[in-house]
């Protein structure tokens, strides 16, 4: 069973890939609502963890995406770390 990692949780998904495509699909389009109360835009993301499973491009964009937030995070940290005011 496909399995996604987020940090150091694991999460199953359908072992069918229509049925994954279509959790993902309605994940992200319930995402694209996230105005509404129940729903959110927390979806978008967790939409996109479904579908790069079987498709490359969302895969590419997934893993692009991921290596700028660790730079932009790494950047904060740095600059965090050495600023006259810390103490």
């Amino acid at each position: 069973m496909p399995t996604i990692r987020v940090f150091k949780l694991r999460f199953n998904v359908p072992a069918n890939r229509a049925a994954r495509a279509a959790l993902g699909g309605g994940l992200v389009a319930g995402g694209v609502l996230g105005f509404l109360p129940v729903l959110g835009f927390w979806m978008i993301p967790a939409g996109v963890l479904v579908l790069a499973i079987d498709f490359p491009v969302v895969r590419r964009w997934n893993r692009r995406a991921t290596i700028r937030f660790a730079r932009a995070w790494n950047g904060f940290r740095r600059k965090q770390r050495s600023s006259p005011g810390s103490t």
